[in-house]
Order: C-alpha cells, then structure tokens, then sequence
C-alpha cells in the first residue's frame, strides 16, 4: 500500500485531529442540551468526568503499559492537576445549566470568550507581558460577547452569563496547566484533573439537586455516549496540539460555533442568527487579533 500514515504532514495530522475533538466536543454539548431537561446538570457532569475518565485511561495504558502506569504519575505538582478539576467543575455547571435556557448555538458562541480569559489570566498567574495589541483584541472580543448578550434589552437573560463563566473557568483551567512543567504524559494530567473534576461534580451533585435514576436504558446510552465523546475530543485536542504549535491550530477553534450552529439547527430546530450576529464577527475577530499577534511576537 503506497498510503503510509507517516506521509502525512504532521500539521495536517494536527487539524484534522483538533476538528474531531471540537466536534465531539459540540456533540457532547448537544446530548447535554438533549439530556438537560430529565436529569440537573450536576449529575450530567459527574457521569460526563466518570465515563470521560475511560478514554484517557486508554490511551495512557497503550502508551505507557501497565509496567509505567504508576510512574507516569509522579509528579511534584500532582495536586495541582487535580485542583485544575475543580476549575472544570464550575465551568461545566455554568456551561451544562445555559444549555438548558438558552439556544444552542448562543450558548457555544458565548463560550468563545475563552481566549480573552486566557490572556487576561495568563498576567497574574504566568508573568506574562500582555501588550496593547493583545488588550484590544481582549477588548473587541468583549464587545462581541455584549452585542450578543444585549444587556438592557428585552431579550436579555441573566443565563447568557454562564457561558461567558464556563469559559473563564475553563482558561482557568488552561492556563494553571501550564504550571506543571515536568516531563510526564499529557493523559495522565488529563485523568488527574477529569478525577478532580469527578470529586467536584459529586461534591455540588449532593449539595443541589442530588441524583435521578435514569430512566431508561437509551437514556444510559446517550450518557455513556456523553462521557466518551467529551474524554475522547479532549485526547483529541491534546494530541493535536502535542504535534504542532497551538497558534496553528488556533484559527480551527471558531469551527466549533458552525459545528454548533449545525447540530442546534438539525437536532433542536434552532438558527438564531439574528441573535448571534454581529457580535460572533467581533469574537471572532479578537480572538484572530490575538493569534495574530502571538504569531508575530515568535517571528520577531
């Protein structure tokens, strides 16, 4: 056979593995949306860490074997892996709790704010030196979040916040993670922080809501279908960025709001452009700024 896996580019290999995990990313969202109304979202995100644990598991066996499977967790910082969960707890339930009140596609976009909370969290916890360039795009991204949230307006909903909360829990999330600067595997980090986020799921589950039994045995199906397409789109992602810059790979990010639009408009009947637009160009815009820069920082 003359079609070997290595003769593909490593930059192609990393787009199309970073456009599968943002798609199995959205589609996790749609079965949450999907789910949302039957069982609170604290369950939702206790069973999304529990079966999201699996295919990290997977892929660090196979990598690792059974022999370095416990090596490949000593690390100094160990318990800042795990505590980068709770981070990713308070973003599931900001994020898993707008789904249910708000149009699909809207709660994704609103998301995206992710990149301006990076910038901003990387001054304070990094030392990073954020320059008027990247502050505008900051700036214009927010813009963005405002036209589509319409505060003041009839259609304004305290909801359109959560999002915009999701995504600042998740940089946070993102930017501790690069505190850990030892040489170990990036899945097992992952199952680390999926297992401190699994605790902090529990925690709230039995502070709120509680469990409901499920239902019923498709039910079941479409939350282990849940777990695995969020644990495998974010081993997806992580590989992707493993085999090339992320500044690469950053532009692909934004195919996550069409991939939203989409699944909103095929499973739930929703297209609210008139909603999204024009603030989704400003979002997008500023977080192009900001690629642009970081791009242009590196040449120099």
């Amino acid at each position: 056979m003359a079609f070997a896996s290595k003769s593909i580019p490593p930059i192609l290999k990393a787009v199309a593995l970073s456009l599968c995990g943002i798609f199995l990313l959205d589609s996790m969202g749609a079965i949450i949306k999907h789910l949302g109304p039957h069982y609170p979202a604290p369950q939702l995100s206790t069973l999304r860490n529990l079966f999201g644990l699996v295919p990290s598991l997977i892929v660090l066996l196979a990598s690792v074997g059974f022999a370095g499977f416990a090596a490949s967790f000593r690390m100094r910082r160990w318990k800042l892996a795990i505590g980068r969960g709770f981070f990713v707890t308070f973003a599931q339930f900001c994020f898993y709790t707008s789904l249910l009140h708000l149009e699909y596609a809207t709660a994704t976009t609103l998301s995206f704010a992710g990149p301006m909370f990076v910038t901003a969290f990387s001054v304070p916890v990094l030392g990073d030196r954020v320059g008027v360039w990247r502050w505008s795009a900051v700036l214009i991204g927010f813009a963005g979040l405002i036209m589509i949230m319409q505060p003041g307006s009839d259609v304004f909903s305290l909801y359109a916040l959560l999002p915009v909360l999701a995504a600042a829990g998740y940089a946070a999330s993102a930017v501790t993670v690069r505190l850990i600067t030892e040489p170990v595997p990036s899945a097992s980090i992952n199952l680390l922080s999926t297992f401190g986020a699994l605790i902090g799921a529990v925690g709230v589950m039995l502070a709120t809501d509680g469990y409901v039994p499920i239902a019923s045995a498709l039910d079941l199906a479409w939350i282990i279908a849940m777990g695995a397409a969020g644990g495998t789109g974010v081993l997806f992602l992580i590989m992707a960025y493993r085999l090339t810059k992320p500044s690469n790979l950053a532009p692909f990010d934004y195919f996550g709001i069409l991939f939203a639009l989409a699944l909103g408009w095929i499973f739930f009947d929703e297209m609210p452009l008139d909603r999204l637009l024009p603030g989704v160009v400003f979002i997008v815009a500023g977080g192009a700024l900001i690629i642009w820069r970081e791009r242009r920082q590196k040449a120099e």
